[in-house]
């Protein structure tokens, strides 16, 4: 791994930490009403709430079809996580795998190939995502 993906890793790992703490820093204070409910709170909280969702899609999209290419193994437990850590973690911590892999095959071209489960998944998310989207927003 040349020094400049090493140092990529370090900073990857440094914003999952740092999201993983100014996250769950929050997520684990006494709430009095759901947690969804404060989602809805402003317009404020929507609006981060929808942004987070719908770069939570396109981060799936990007980190399924490049663990495809790649061979970046159990891309879908990162975007599990994304939902129950929170995404700003795992997607650091998936571009930290994606790195290593790069320099593990080499940087070449490699054919993406998605699986029927990975679309079947993808459109999962998609509807979670916009389901999100719809209940935060009405």
């Amino acid at each position: 791994m040349s020094s400049t993906s090493r140092n990529l890793c370090v900073f990857y790992g440094l914003i999952a930490v740092a999201a993983l703490f100014a996250t769950w820093s929050q997520n684990l204070q006494p709430a009095h009403v759901s947690y969804l409910e404060d989602l809805k709170a402003s317009p404020a909280s929507r609006s981060f709430t929808v942004d987070i969702g719908f770069f939570l899609l396109a981060g799936a999209g990007l980190m399924v079809t490049e663990a495809r290419r790649l061979g970046v193994r159990f891309v879908w437990l990162y975007i599990i996580f994304g939902f129950l850590i929170a995404i700003s973690v795992t997607f650091p911590l998936f571009l930290i795998a994606r790195e290593m892999r790069l320099a593990k095959v080499g940087a070449g071209p490699h054919p993406v190939k998605l699986t029927a489960s990975d679309i079947i998944v993808l459109g999962l998310v998609t509807a979670a995502t916009l389901g999100l989207a719809w209940y935060i927003l009405t």
